[in-house]
């Protein structure tokens, strides 16, 4: 295999000899697939393969753009997410085609969700988590003692309040942002603020650019890759470790999603057993490229 090669984000399957159309003339006996693209009409899973029992390797947030690569047996499908180029595999349930429903407005709070009526003791069709996409069907309307915009779900329509309105008390990149992650349960391949794993939380840190395309790729390593090594951390600075990252809140203090507390938390390096632990398998310090 070529060095230069990715099958966490280059679409290459050796088994099936499929390639997508950037690599053929390297596999040029291979069949050459080409993608056609969508949108997630609701938050789920991407698996390492096209099992249910297979591991989540990332997730699809409501109203992301997708290319499907191939269209697989059972209803399985070879996707890869648009914002950060990420290959996994799910079932062809819960996608629109592009433009469709979603019209670009962001979700500006870590979580929320989708009312079936204008009032907060109403059904819940859905739940949102910072960075999806809605499409807001009319300006703010008044019910009873709240304003509501009205959105499109599941092809019906739902209310939502404060989620997307134009003040937005965080934004990503502040250590306020980070803080408020705190508690956020860990789960594998997690990219939202109802589970996040840590190079999840280093994406939502680092945000995505004006074209929606996420400032850091998916995973760990792919992380360190992207970003400007310093010797001395700063405060939004990156802290990398064998298949782990964080974010410094300041020379010594990280914030980080990990599977020892199950959640979001703050550690001192070197500080603690655990502290120590990490220090002693440091790696390195990264800095956001546009940062450096």
């Amino acid at each position: 295999m070529s060095p230069e090669i990715d099958t966490r984000i280059h679409a290459i399957d050796f088994e099936r000899q499929i390639v997508e159309a950037a690599l053929s003339e390297q596999f040029p006996r291979f069949q050459v697939v080409e993608p056609h693209y969508v949108q997630a009409d609701k938050q789920f899973a991407l698996h390492a393969r096209p099992e249910s029992a297979s591991p989540q390797v990332t997730e699809a947030l409501l109203g992301e753009g997708l290319e499907v690569i191939q269209d697989l047996d059972g209803g399985w499908l070879w996707i890869r997410t648009i914002s950060d180029q990420y290959l996994g595999y799910a079932k062809s349930d819960n996608l629109l085609p592009i433009g469709d429903g979603y019209d670009g407005t962001r979700v500006q709070v870590l979580r929320a969700h989708i009312f079936k009526e204008p009032r907060i003791q109403g059904p819940i069709l859905g739940r949102l988590s910072y960075g999806s996409s809605i499409h807001v069907t009319s300006d703010s309307e008044q019910h009873g003692d709240y304003l509501w915009w009205r959105v499109k779900f599941g092809g019906t329509d739902g209310f939502v309040r404060t989620c997307v309105t134009d003040v937005q008390d965080t934004e990503p990149g502040s250590s306020e942002f980070l803080l408020q992650s705190l508690g956020v349960p860990y789960l594998w391949g997690g990219r939202t603020a109802w589970g996040l794993d840590c190079s999840g939380l280093a994406q939502l840190y680092a945000g995505k650019d004006e074209h929606g395309r996420s400032r850091l790729p998916r995973d760990a390593d792919q992380q360190q890759a992207a970003t400007h090594p310093v010797e001395v951390p700063e405060a939004g600075d990156l802290a990398f470790f064998p298949g782990h990252v964080g974010i410094m809140l300041d020379e010594r203090r990280m914030i980080h999603a990990n599977a020892t507390h199950m959640a979001v938390s703050i550690e001192a390096l070197g500080e603690g057993a655990y502290g120590r632990r990490l220090q002693a398998e440091l790696t390195g310090y990264g800095r956001l490229r546009e940062r450096a």
